[in-house]
């Protein structure tokens, strides 16, 4: 497959690629003309204009088509672009799957279940094994929560993202707690729990990943809560108090941190604090790794050539090792 993340300006390009997004509009005198963007599970990039004297050459090229496409990589205002060659063929659905082409975590996910079910067979608490149990010992579960995005386009926006998010953050927290010395198993079936709403909140489709009704209406947080507390009802009468029901919610709620940032509320709790806190450390470095791992980000100096979105500032690409 073609590394998007490492062309340059001047390199040619004869590969199949996903429209991930078609934008077709007008100059100013009328004239017709698309741009598309292309990509595959390595990263992304625009076409240059497709002018109306060659819109012919991108008919049925809709967002969702798997293309083959000839052209060369070109640079305008300092973002890459390609320009084509030769018209897009589009190829039928059954010459190619979509969803290969979407960006998936590089770990296996066996690796990631593998220590998943570890602290679930470790937990001292039966009441917090029995609440993690009701969504990690569910297969139908396991496999939506493994195929779903951390995002849809910020950090772990990758088929399985959700899955590696999860599982670095209750490592992250569980550092943090036995430093802290908080309740460790607590703060590990939060990290477990915290993003289960991203399942019914987000969408992958061949156009890549989206947002689903409930996701626009509600939000992950609000969904999350709504699943855990179908699963609660699931549970024997007196299996959790109240107040323990309250407190696995509540880590939901407050992972955001506050308010200002989709939190429903701050967090009340030590264990709630240091999630929110790993939450924020996973997908911040997650933020910065893939950054730095895109050329596109950087000319010829160490440092990234403007602030890219969504770090927000300029990054340094460090140019010596550490032996």
């Amino acid at each position: 497959m073609l590394d998007l993340s490492k062309i340059h300006s001047g390199s040619r390009i004869q590969h199949e690629l996903l429209v991930l997004d078609r934008a077709d509009k007008e100059t100013r005198d009328g004239k017709p003309f698309a741009r598309l963007t292309l990509g595959n599970a390595t990263g992304r990039i625009e076409t240059a204009p497709i002018w109306s004297e060659q819109l012919s050459w991108v008919a049925g090229a809709e967002r969702g088509k798997v293309v083959q496409a000839i052209g060369t990589v070109g640079e305008y205002q300092g973002k890459r672009q390609l320009t084509l060659s030769a018209p897009l063929r589009v190829l039928p659905a059954s010459a190619a799957s979509a969803e290969q082409f979407l960006p998936r975590i590089a770990r296996k996910t066996e690796e990631l279940w593998a220590w998943i079910d570890q602290q679930r067979s470790a937990l001292a608490s039966k009441q917090l094994r029995l609440a993690l149990d009701l969504f990690f010992a569910d297969d139908v579960f396991r496999r939506e929560f493994e195929r779903a995005p951390g995002s849809t386009t910020g950090h772990h926006a990758q088929v399985g993202g959700l899955l590696l998010h999860s599982v670095e953050v209750a490592t992250i927290a569980q550092g943090i707690a036995r430093t802290m010395r908080a309740n460790v198993e607590l703060v590990t079936v939060a990290a477990l729990l915290h993003d289960i709403g991203k399942v019914e909140s987000y969408s992958i489709s061949a156009a890549g990943f989206g947002h689903t009704t409930a996701g626009h209406l509600l939000g992950h947080i609000v969904l999350g809560t709504m699943m855990l507390d179908r699963r609660l009802r699931t549970l024997p009468a007196g299996t959790l108090t109240a107040e323990q029901e309250l407190e696995l919610q509540h880590f939901i709620q407050s992972h955001h941190g506050s308010i200002e940032f989709g939190a429903a509320v701050p967090p009340m709790t030590l264990e709630a604090e240091i999630l929110h806190w790993a939450d924020q450390a996973s997908a911040k470095a997650a933020d910065v790794t893939d950054t730095l791992a895109n050329d596109e980000h950087f000319g010829d100096d160490a440092f990234t050539l403007k602030r890219p979105w969504p770090v927000q500032k300029r990054l340094w690409r460090r140019p010596h090792g550490w032996e």
